[in-house]
């Protein structure tokens, strides 16, 4: 859903089939980690990160995740790896498939699936609203492909990992999260292009 999005009550209801109670307590979850914006007599709209709000974002994330991923390197298993590297594919196949959207998705689940392997609970869920608050800087200040998580930039965090090389893989995902920031032009945005229930019965398109 692109960033300034009405979130109509009455129409998510109805796409999925629950009461606007529901829904409401849904909306207030996403209110509290700062994806949903609620406004008074208004409703509730997918939130729109203000520039500054989008610095902060990517530069809190090039400070946890670096550490995160080396930690990651010290403990990963080949079931992990394996984990890891089926991400990547279900990645490549989205792009190709031309949906940016679930290519958007998965690259933030690789993300969180580092901080899983790395056993950092605490961090992992500050981490967890870090990527799904970018997914939205990202849809709202695209700028260019590699706006989603390269492929060579995964691949090699993945030999990092897999090769328990925690300095390169600090390193590597640090230079990653920099080219991720970097990739956005924080000057422009982009305007809802869709309806909400198209968007959310049709959200590949």
């Amino acid at each position: 859903l692109t960033p300034g999005t009405k979130l109509g009550e009455d129409d998510i209801g109805e796409v999925y089939g629950v009461s606007r109670t529901i829904v409401r307590a849904a909306l207030q979850r996403l209110a509290h980690i700062q994806l949903v914006e609620i406004h008074r007599n208004r409703g509730a709209y997918v939130a729109q990160p203000s520039q500054q709000e989008a610095r902060e974002v990517f530069e809190a994330r090039e400070l946890l995740e670096p550490r995160t991923a080396h930690m990651a390197a010290t403990r990963a298993t080949a079931a992990d790896i394996a984990t890891l590297r089926r991400h990547i594919s279900e990645e490549h196949a989205a792009m190709a498939g031309g949906d940016r959207g679930r290519a958007l998705h998965l690259s933030g689940l690789f993300h969180k699936e580092i901080a899983r392997i790395a056993g950092q609970e605490t961090i992992g869920g500050f981490i967890a609203t870090l990527i799904a608050r970018s997914s939205l800087i990202i849809a709202l200040y695209w700028r260019r492909e590699s706006a989603l998580c390269e492929s060579h930039a995964h691949h090699a965090l993945i030999e990092a990992i897999a090769a328990s090389d925690g300095t390169s893989a600090e390193a590597l995902m640090r230079s990653h999260l920099v080219d991720l920031h970097t990739a956005l032009d924080l000057r422009q945005t982009t305007a809802p292009a869709r309806t909400l229930k198209q968007a959310l019965i049709n959200p590949g398109t």
